[in-house]
């Protein structure tokens, strides 16, 4: 889980730089939205798979492919082959925060499962600060490729102790067909949707006969992917999970939750570096504030959902705090210096952490128990559907104002870079007052369970 959650922090500060050396600054968001694309797409396969197999030989696989992945994205030339390789890389990573969880559920009654609320927290916690610091110190001063490398020792240990602990594991097999056409077409549409974002107006003009052709594409894909969810004997997402009434409200709401959040994560080191003229060292510091404070937020709202009866109201404080400070970012970004935005970006995760626990633990809540291994994986994956398409379209409006090459042509006009984060915010704080409508149109069926075990919080 440390591998897995230490990956997905510690890349977004070193961006410029790998732009800067690789060239291809447009695609710069297809190195994380290429990883999120094809682990959101394998993680409900992990699951079936290691209900087949066993968890053991599953996890152990998906970690040999993704420190695969990492040794490619350390070796890669171009931009195009470092996209490739994070693609397989996130083939590996679906299946590591997944699994790791499924064998805590597999070990520990619910009752028990809560002290590891403490672990999972620490992991969190840690990747969360040791990430980006980590990341725009290795970019700046050593190399980019470090960060790659870095993954093979920690991998290593994990391989050993997963090998040797988890012979132990009690297996439970169960059987299950596994929906490969259903993976097959959620990827062609979101890739065909990605594509379109990321070459619509800036590399293509909108009405371009390609563009308009990757929008057709992606239509078309996702119409068939929600027939074949309709009539697949065992689907990649059960589409019966939506029909319950918390379920495909607190999805929604997830899934604007994370169109924003992801793309923060990945462009606020920009932001730092083109606007407020930060090295990558500095820009890495500056992005440990929002996953810190979502951190914060998301213990917060677990540990006190059970105390609480109306356990909704953190996030009804916490939501609105997030889209001011969205609302302030994009009003005040060409005159704020970086303790000022650092404040508004703390106000903005602090708010958004408390959602995290909070819809899944009613997610799983509202789920009938034979139905709790569907409704939480289908959670995660509208979760990281939602990550790979914020990070493609917000860097499509990011991009679209010319910035240039990040890293190298750092002379950007200082009028156009601040027009696009400041439309960039403004339609951040858009989102998340969708977000915001669903999580309020959610039903809050009360806790089942004693009250006084506090839920395990999901951590971001």
């Amino acid at each position: 889980m440390f591998l897995a959650t230490l990956d997905s922090t510690i890349v977004a500060p070193a961006l410029p730089t790998i732009g800067g050396n690789l060239g291809g600054a447009a695609f710069l968001p297809w190195i994380v939205s290429a990883y999120f694309l094809t682990s959101t797409a394998v993680t409900p396969l992990y699951g079936k798979l290691s209900d087949i197999h066993g968890r053991r030989i599953v996890l152990l696989s998906a970690l040999a492919l993704f420190l695969i992945g990492s040794v490619a994205c350390a070796l890669s030339p171009n931009m195009s082959v470092l996209i490739l390789a994070r693609a397989f890389q996130g083939v590996g990573g679906g299946g590591l925060i997944a699994l790791a969880q499924a064998v805590i559920a597999d070990i520990a009654s619910p009752r028990e499962r809560a002290q590891y609320t403490v672990y999972i927290s620490t992991v969190w916690a840690a990747s969360s600060i040791a990430g980006p610091a980590l990341g725009g110190f290795l970019a700046q001063h050593i190399s980019w490729t470090v960060i790659f490398w870095l993954n093979l020792p920690i991998g290593a240990v994990a391989f050993v102790v997963c090998d040797r602990r988890l012979r132990n594991l009690p297996q439970m097999r169960r059987p299950h067909r596994l929906d490969w056409l259903g993976g097959l077409l959620v990827v062609g549409g979101t890739v065909s949707l990605m594509l379109m974002l990321t070459l619509g107006g800036g590399l293509l003009p909108w009405r371009s006969p390609q563009v308009l052709g990757l929008g057709a594409a992606a239509l078309a894909l996702s119409a068939a992917f929600i027939l074949h969810l309709a009539r697949a004997p065992e689907p990649l997402i059960p589409l019966t999970i939506f029909a319950n009434r918390v379920i495909d409200k607190a999805s929604l709401s997830m899934f604007f939750a994370m169109l924003v959040y992801a793309a923060t994560v990945v462009y606020l080191p920009l932001y730092f570096e083109i606007c407020l003229h930060l090295d990558p060292t500095a820009s890495g510091l500056g992005l440990v504030v929002v996953l810190g404070a979502g951190v914060v937020g998301s213990n917060f709202a677990g540990l006190n959902m059970p105390r609480i009866k109306r356990y909704k109201i953190m996030s009804y404080v916490g939501l609105p705090a997030s889209v001011a400070s969205l609302v302030a970012l994009s009003a005040l970004a060409p005159r704020l210096n970086f303790w000022e935005a650092e404040a508004l970006i703390l106000v903005y995760g602090l708010g958004l952490g408390t959602l995290f626990a909070t819809l899944t633990v009613a997610v799983q809540n509202a789920a009938d128990p034979p139905d709790m291994g569907a409704a939480t994986a289908t959670f995660a994956f509208v979760r990281s559907l939602g990550s790979a398409l914020g990070v493609a379209a917000f860097g499509a409006v990011i991009f679209a104002y010319g910035l240039g090459e990040p890293g190298v042509d750092m002379h950007v006009d200082p009028a156009t870079a601040a027009t696009a984060f400041r439309v960039a915010f403004a339609l951040m704080a858009i989102a998340t007052l969708a977000c915001l409508a669903f999580f309020v149109a959610m039903e809050e069926v009360p806790l089942r369970g004693p009250a006084a075990v506090a839920p395990e919080p999901e951590m971001i």
